[in-house]
């Protein structure tokens, strides 16, 4: 980081960053051409969870390719400055990366959705239709390395 100062070093600022975080940006390859999807998440014990279609070009990409690189940021106030290459923004970021893999078991699911819906509603006290879960596809990442960072 060329930046050291805004180093986030405390593992637990960058837990909190990805707890209140709304949404996270995916980043996958396909061949030499970046793509990248913003998705709703959550993350539990060093693993991020979010579910999609069980169709469509993220999927195609993370079964031919599993590495992803992924970030997550909660913005913070515009700071004005006295000429146009002196103004900023206050905000809080991680970049991580890790490999993605698909949650196929019932039970799984389940699980990693109640970590999802805990974080969005608050409680993960839900059922789940076992039609709508065999269609469903949920992804977790397994986080390999994370960093984050800050500008106050």
């Amino acid at each position: 980081m060329r930046r050291s100062e805004k180093k986030i070093k405390d593992p637990g600022e960058i837990e909190a960053i990805l707890l209140a975080a709304p949404v996270c940006r995916i980043a996958m390859a396909n061949g030499d051409a970046p793509y990248v999807i913003p998705v709703n998440f959550a993350v539990s014990s060093g693993f991020l969870y979010f579910h999609c279609a069980a169709t469509g070009k993220k999927i195609d990409m993370m079964r031919r390719n599993c590495n992803v690189c992924f970030e997550a940021d909660i913005p913070g106030d515009l700071v004005r400055g006295g000429s146009a290459c002196s103004w900023s923004m206050k905000y809080k970021s991680i970049i991580g990366f890790g490999r993605a893999f698909f949650i196929e078991q019932a039970a799984e699911k389940m699980r990693a959705l109640d970590i999802l819906m805990k974080k969005y509603a608050g409680n993960d006290n839900f059922s789940y239709d076992d039609e709508w879960l065999d269609k469903v596809c949920v992804i977790g990442v397994k986080i390999d390395k994370i960093s984050g960072k800050r500008s106050d």
